[in-house]
């Protein structure tokens, strides 16, 4: 989908594809997805750890939205679950708010004609009139969508959830295996010794 120059000269959205490396529709769906929780739970950027996220995948996306709520793995509050959909929870530990926004099926329909003239690209059979059609279509599409807001692109729920706990702190302990340090709370018993995950797999 053509992505609108007012979405391209937001200064937000600059640091958000300057921090993944480029521009592309998985950064804008996250990009979206955070403003959309940030304005529902009337937030700004987390400072430390009074926001947190899940995201259910490992895609651009997920880059946007730490830049965007700065919710990180470093600090702590941002979560991922292995899950392959374009779903992401927001919520704030000082209001107790979380919102779960799930990309709409419909979200990238394309129109009967469009679709048409899509495939007649694909295929090598178009001309450049018809190419010139296709791109007036679909950016006339994408516009009147984005003008809509970040909250048209997602199915949004309110959540009551019990929140992650803050990041865990723990002293480091040597693997008795590897030698390595590792925290406390992660180590395993593995017969007589406590080892690493690493190596008890």
């Amino acid at each position: 989908m053509y992505i609108p120059e007012s979405i391209r000269r937001e200064q937000d959205y600059k640091e958000c594809v300057a921090f993944h490396g480029h521009t592309c529709m998985g950064v804008t769906i996250g990009y979206l997805a955070a403003k959309c929780a940030l304005g529902l739970l009337e937030n700004e950027r987390a400072v430390d750890e009074e926001l947190i996220t899940i995201v259910e995948n490992d895609a651009c996306c997920c880059d946007a939205i730490q830049v965007l709520t700065g919710c990180t793995f470093g600090k702590g509050n941002f979560f991922f679950k292995d899950h392959g959909k374009m779903a992401f929870t927001f919520g704030n530990r000082v209001t107790n708010k979380s919102v779960r926004l799930v990309l709409r099926q419909d979200i990238f329909e394309i129109p009967v004609e469009e679709e048409k003239l899509a495939d007649k690209i694909r295929s090598g059979m178009a001309g450049t009139s018809e190419k010139k059609r296709y791109e007036k279509m679909s950016e006339k599409r994408a516009e009147e969508l984005f003008d809509r807001g970040p909250a048209v692109f997602f199915n949004v729920e309110h959540l009551d959830l019990v929140l992650p706990p803050t990041a865990a702190r723990a002293q480091s302990s040597a693997c008795d295996r590897c030698g390595e340090m590792v925290m406390q709370t992660k180590l395993e018993k593995m017969s007589t010794q406590l080892v690493c995950k690493g190596c008890r797999e």
